[in-house]
């Protein structure tokens, strides 16, 4: 499928699964050749609207991809990063019960090959590797969950089972980076491939833009990553 973008448009992407191919584990992610250089150009073409929305912290994205898109959310909203070597910003989040990370540790180290990923407000169980530990990896993480209800949520991931906050979500990084030039007055362009990503697109089609998948739209992030070499050749 050939996308084309809207008058004044704004680009915000997903990283892994989406920019980059997915790895067994997040740390085994590989940035192809060529994917700075065309978000670097279409930042330059776009007065800097350019933003990455990702579940990684903001400074593995930044690890990644270096400083070439300058507007990073990472954690799902949790953490807004505008400008390199700018202070982060976080709304109030709920702790992280103390005792959650070594119990999803146990639960992890019951099955070789997954992992237990910790943010400063969540955790992600990865089963990339050991597909057969998803349901009992949901299931731990389900309980963990149903201890705080009020302040957690289990949401779904590519591979993955990970406990956020209530209340963050890519539609809320959507609508603030959206807020704020140079995105305001222009029209965003959200892509995604994970069940994560469907409030990015939401949120970008809410705002009279585009929310587009992956998969379905583009053949994955190869598919991603030519569209926007084609871009910068237009």
């Amino acid at each position: 499928m050939s996308v084309v973008l809207p008058a004044h448009p704004a680009l915000l992407f997903d990283l892994d699964g989406t920019l980059i191919d997915l790895a067994p584990t997040p740390e085994a992610v590989v940035v192809p050749p060529g994917l700075r250089a065309s978000l670097a150009a279409l930042g330059a073409r776009l007065a800097g609207a350019v933003a990455i929305v990702s579940g990684r912290p903001v400074a593995q994205v930044t690890g990644l991809l270096g400083d070439v898109v300058p507007t990073v959310a990472g954690e799902h909203g949790a953490a807004l990063r505008w400008r390199p070597g700018e202070a982060e910003e976080r709304p109030p989040l709920p702790p992280l019960p103390a005792d959650w990370p070594a119990r999803a540790e146990a639960a992890v180290a019951a099955w070789p090959g997954t992992l237990c990923e910790r943010k400063a407000h969540g955790l992600v169980l990865h089963f990339r590797r050991c597909p057969a530990a998803g349901e009992a990896l949901r299931r731990a993480a389900e309980a963990l969950a149903g201890e705080a209800p009020e302040a957690f949520a289990l949401v779904p991931a590519a591979m993955a089972w990970e406990l956020r906050p209530r209340g963050v979500d890519k539609a809320g990084a959507v609508a603030r980076i959206m807020a704020r030039p140079p995105f305001a007055g222009r029209t965003p362009v959200y892509l995604g491939d994970d069940v994560t990503d469907e409030d990015g697109r939401r949120a970008a089609r809410a705002l009279g833009g585009l929310g587009l998948e992956v998969a379905r739209d583009f053949g994955g992030p190869a598919g991603v990553r030519a569209w926007l070499a084609e871009l910068v050749r237009a």
